[in-house]
């Protein structure tokens, strides 16, 4: 089967939730990736509970009529925080805080995160053998899944754009395989 991962859109900056919806910009870029997924034949079609994520899903969702399944084995990470900074704005505004995060000082369990991303990503492809399947998750969801089908240490070793496609070939064998990352070319 083949997984597909998508970075939810930007959102919007809060600091008073780490669950804000999308900007304007995310939204665009939204629309974007559904419309560069329109021709790939997604079978089945999951999201993040969080709201970025799904709100990044409903217009492939919408535009093909499938169903948006939540899953909470792909949230965010940081996802109790209580506030959301985009990466940019965090690198730019406070780059010691970014340069911390860069380098996995984060004050979260990376190790518990990838186990519960893993756990989550193989239920899904264990109930999707021989289909497409797209979800809609976060940049951190997507480090430490790729980081586990390359075998390294979980941890955030690069930056997924907002919107940005990473596939995956998933064999019932247990075989995963990486076909490509940051596929971006839906925003230029």
């Amino acid at each position: 089967m083949e997984l597909i991962l998508i970075r939810h859109g930007l959102p919007e900056r809060r600091d008073d939730t780490s669950d804000p919806p999308l900007s304007a910009e995310g939204h665009d870029q939204s629309r974007r990736v559904a419309a560069w997924l329109a021709e790939d034949g997604i079978d089945v079609v999951y999201a993040s509970t969080m709201l970025r994520a799904g709100q990044t899903a409903e217009p492939f969702a919408a535009n093909h009529g499938h169903e948006v399944r939540r899953h909470g084995g792909v949230v965010e990470f940081d996802r109790d925080s209580g506030v959301y900074i985009p990466m940019e704005e965090l690198k730019r505004d406070d780059y010691e805080a970014w340069k911390a995060m860069a380098e996995g000082n984060h004050g979260h369990d990376i190790v518990g995160f990838q186990q519960m991303v893993v756990e989550a990503l193989e239920e899904i492809i264990a109930a999707h053998p021989g289909q497409r399947v797209a979800v809609f998750c976060h940049g951190g969801v997507i480090n430490v899944w790729t980081a586990h089908v390359l075998g390294m240490e979980p941890r955030l070793f690069f930056e997924p754009g907002y919107t940005s496609i990473h596939r995956f070939m998933c064999a019932r064998s247990g075989q995963r395989n990486v076909v490509s990352l940051n596929e971006r070319a839906h925003l230029r």
